[in-house]
C-alpha cells in the first residue's frame, strides 16, 4: 500500500498532501517507530514535482518532532506520539428528520475522534461531482450517499479505494466498497408480507413512486409482494388530488404526498384505517400522533449512524444490510 497519494486536481499543496500522507500512515499503523520513508528522489520522480516541494514536507514533520533525518541514509519516523486529527468527507443527499438523526449518531459514535464536514449535493449529479472533486486529497475518509444518481460510480472510483465507504444506498457497481445500506427490495417486500393480514382488508394497493430520490428498488419489491399474493395494484408517479376510493391502501415514500393524500380524505369525508389504507416510508415521531398514527415502513436510522462510525474507525470492510421494520398503526 502506498504510503504517500498526491492528487494534481487538488487545492490544497502538494507539500502538505505529503505531510498529511505521512501522518495518516502512521495514525494508522502502516508506519512505525524507526520505519524510513521513501527518499526525496523517489517521491520527485513519482509524482514528478520538485525535490524542493519533498523536502519541505519532510521539514515541516522534522519541525514537528514526527521524522528525523540520518546523513546520507534517508528519513525516518521519530515518533507516533502526536495530535492527529483525522478527517471525514461526509456527502448527504439531503437533510431531513430521518437524516439528521442518521448523522447526529454517526458524531456521537465518532465522539471527537475525527473532524466531520458535512456536505448535500441534492441529487444533483453536477454538484455531487464537484464536491467529490474538490474533496479529494484533502480527507482521510469519504462517506458518500450516491442515491440513485446516475452515472456517479466513476466519480467515486477517482477517490482512494481504501478510504471510502457508501451510506444508504448502494448498487453492484459500487459492490467493491464498503457499505451500511438499506436493502430496499427485501424491505418493502417483507413488510408488506408481515402486514399481509391487514392487507387482506383492502381491494388495491397503490405505490405512488415519482422516482426523482426514491430508490427503484421501492418499486421492484412492491410489485414482487403484489404479483406473489395476488393483490390488485398500481404505481403512480403522483397523486394530483386524485379520488380516494374505499378499499385502496396508499404506499407513500414521499411525505408531501403523504400530506396530499390526508388532506384529500378530508375532502371526501372517508374514514383512514377504515375506508383505505396509508402506509408511509421512515418513521418520524409526528407519524406516531397523526390521523392516530400511521404505520410506516422504516429502517433504524440512529442504528445505521452507529454502525457507520464504527466501521470508519475500524476500518473494517463489510457490506451490512441495515434493519428495516414495519411499524403497524391505526391507519391500515
Amino acid at each position: 500500500m502506498k504510503l504517500i497519494t498526491i492528487d494534481a486536481n487538488s487545492n490544497q499543496p502538494k507539500y502538505k498532501q505529503i505531510v498529511f500522507s505521512i501522518e495518516l500512515a502512521i495514525a494508522q499503523n502502516r508506519l512505525s517507530k524507526n520505519d524510513k520513508l521513501p527518499s526525496v528522489n523517489k517521491v520527485s520522480l513519482e509524482f514528478s514535482i520538485s525535490r524542493d516541494t519533498v523536502l519541505l514536507a519532510y521539514d515541516e514533520l522534522k519541525k514537528r518532532g514526527i521524522i528525523y533525518a540520518i546523513l546520507g541514509k534517508g528519513y525516518y519516523v521519530k515518533s507516533v506520539e502526536f495530535s492527529f486529527e483525522e478527517r471525514y468527507f461526509l456527502l448527504f443527499d439531503e437533510l431531513n428528520v430521518f437524516k439528521e438523526d442518521l448523522y447526529n449518531s454517526f458524531l456521537n459514535t465518532i465522539n471527537g475522534r475525527a473532524q466531520v464536514d458535512i456536505f448535500f449535493h441534492h441529487f444533483n449529479v453536477e454538484m455531487f461531482k464537484k464536491l467529490v472533486n474538490e474533496s479529494h486529497g484533502n480527507y482521510s475518509k469519504y462517506i458518500i450517499m450516491p442515491t440513485n444518481l446516475k452515472d456517479v460510480a466513476s466519480v467515486i472510483k477517482t477517490l482512494p479505494k481504501n478510504d471510502v465507504f457508501i451510506l444508504d444506498q448502494t448498487n453492484s457497481e459500487l459492490k467493491d466498497f464498503p457499505s451500511v445500506h438499506q436493502n430496499f427490495v427485501k424491505d418493502i417486500y417483507e413488510a408488506l408480507v408481515f402486514g399481509q393480514d391487514k392487507l387482506k382488508n383492502y381491494e388495491k394497493l397503490i405505490l405512488i413512486f415519482p422516482g426523482f430520490k426514491e430508490p427503484l428498488g421501492m418499486v421492484e419489491g412492491f410489485e414482487k409482494f403484489c404479483e406473489e399474493f395476488a393483490f390488485s395494484y398500481q404505481v403512480v408517479t403522483s397523486f394530483d388530488s386524485k379520488i380516494i376510493n374505499k378499499g385502496e391502501v396508499y404506499v407513500i415514500p414521499n411525505d408531501r404526498h403523504l400530506v396530499e393524500v390526508v388532506e384529500q380524505s378530508k375532502i371526501q369525508h372517508i374514514k383512514l384505517g377504515v375506508d383505505f389504507g396509508i402506509i408511509s416510508y421512515n418513521d418520524t415521531p409526528l407519524k406516531k400522533v397523526v390521523e392516530n398514527g400511521i404505520t410506516t415502513i422504516s429502517t433504524d436510522f440512529i442504528a445505521m449512524g452507529k454502525l457507520l462510525a464504527e466501521m470508519v474507525l475500524s476500518n473494517e470492510k463489510k457490506n451490512i444490510e441495515n434493519s428495516s421494520q414495519l411499524i403497524l398503526r391505526s391507519s391500515l
